[in-house]
């Protein structure tokens, strides 16, 4: 397994992401695209996503393309993050863009765009800038499934 699956696996594990139904569209090093369906379980009213799951997705985004740079074996969390949002996230899914501003040794700066999708058209509705803590020689783990 390369280590970009082994991030991808161990993100996926997490029962937030299970919940939030993430699907990754592109990983590679220092770049990360995942989608998102909205759906009404995650909305503050109709149609309409509530932040927290921008937040979620855009962090997942960010922080997935910081982590995607590190060496093998080790792994990374969120220590920060500013999330400004400037548009509605209405339509059939969110997709975010995640990228890497600076990778350091200790941490490591990151940011995200998020769209929504409807009828296939973007909305830029939303960025994340985020910092990571680099934890070096603690590679993810897959949390065990609920039975």
């Amino acid at each position: 397994m390369t280590p970009i699956e082994t991030i991808r696996n161990a993100i996926l594990a997490m029962p937030i992401a299970h919940t939030l139904q993430l699907r990754f569209v592109a990983f590679e090093p220092g770049h990360v695209e995942i989608e998102m369906p909205i759906t009404p379980a995650l909305c503050f009213r109709e149609g309409q996503l509530q932040a927290t799951a921008l937040f979620a997705i855009a962090d997942f985004a960010a922080v997935g393309a910081a982590a995607s740079l590190l060496p093998e074996g080790a792994s990374n969390a969120t220590i920060d993050g500013t999330l400004k949002l400037f548009a509605p996230a209405r339509g059939s899914h969110l997709r975010a863009i995640g990228r890497v501003v600076n990778a350091g040794r200790q941490l490591s700066v990151c940011a995200a765009e998020v769209h929504a999708v409807h009828d296939g058209h973007p909305t830029h509705c939303a960025t994340l800038l985020a910092t990571a803590r680099n934890l070096l020689g603690a590679a993810p783990s897959a949390l065990p499934k609920e039975h």
